[in-house]
């Protein structure tokens, strides 16, 4: 009998595809993996090798920047202020969009499907659209009530909630009908209303949805500039715009930017790791029924 283990199959991809998906790979992987190396390189250098001619191979190695990073600027209180308004706008919107995700999904209501047009529109327009009307609306609700929301952390947190929240709720409501009505039935049956079968029955199984909604809210808040640089102040400012905060007019220190940037990222990278399944599972819910 003769062997054919070394035969390959009719319908296995020809050489030359496997070595060009090979080279593509490779390519890509050196393009994403390019920039992380500049900057880990660049925080472990003195101010003057970062300043002079790029070394690919540093030669004076140093952890100082990430020492002098909490001095130069009080990171330390962005941090604290970054996790507030990112943890904060992460809750509310998972707990507002499981409410209106479960009603939109269970029950049917006049204008419905108009409610669930106009909060997946609302993601057509520009973030910078809405920088002046939310200026003038927290100004205005500042002079005539006294609640300060202009540069305060709650009113960063109901802009973040402007960008998250309708996005939230879309992807909640595709999850939610992933998941069969039976179950709430059964619940009810057992005695339990309809908040009781929500928490009891479809929030456990709708986990992997929630989780990548709370993943997607807590990267929007923690990453964003603009509206950060607008409605804070010296004691509310974030991360995103305190690491300007390393450039000043006489110099730039660019080994702490980097190492400040890399202390910055840590959160969100461990975060992603530790909940990638239940991230990708979460997006991909619904796309096949």
């Amino acid at each position: 009998m003769s062997s054919t283990s070394g035969a390959r199959s009719p319908s296995a991809p020809p050489q030359s595809f496997l070595w060009t998906r090979r080279v593509v790979l490779t390519l890509l992987a050196a393009f994403a993996l390019l920039p992380l190396y500049v900057m880990v390189s660049s925080s472990l250098k003195p101010l003057q090798d970062v300043s002079a001619k790029f070394q690919w191979i540093p030669t004076n190695l140093t952890v100082r920047p990430y020492f002098d990073i909490w001095k130069t600027v009080p990171l330390a209180k962005y941090f604290v202020n970054s996790l507030i308004v990112a943890g904060s706008a992460t809750l509310l919107s998972v707990l507002i969009a499981v409410f209106a995700a479960y009603t939109v999904s269970r029950y049917t209501f006049r204008g419905k499907r108009v409610f669930t047009v106009t909060v997946l529109s609302t993601q057509m327009f520009p973030g910078i659209l809405f920088l002046l009307p939310l200026f003038l609306i927290f100004v205005n609700i500042g002079n005539s009530t006294g609640i300060e929301l202009y540069g305060s952390r709650i009113g960063l947190i109901l802009t973040y909630l402007t960008f998250s929240l309708p996005f939230s709720i879309w992807m909640l409501i595709g999850y939610f009908d992933s998941i069969p009505k039976d179950l709430d039935e059964a619940a009810k049956v057992d005695g339990c209303g309809p908040l009781g079968a929500l928490f009891r029955v479809v929030v456990p199984a709708a986990v992997p949805g929630i989780i990548a909604v709370a993943v997607y809210a807590f990267m929007t808040a923690w990453g964003e500039v603009l509206f950060a640089s607008v409605m804070t102040n010296d004691t509310t400012r974030t991360l995103a715009v305190g690491l300007q905060g390393y450039a000043t007019q006489n110099d730039v220190y660019w080994n702490q930017i980097m190492a400040a940037s890399l202390v910055v990222s840590v959160p969100v990278v461990v975060g992603f790791l530790l909940l990638q399944r239940y991230l990708v599972a979460g997006l991909t819910a619904g796309a096949v029924k």
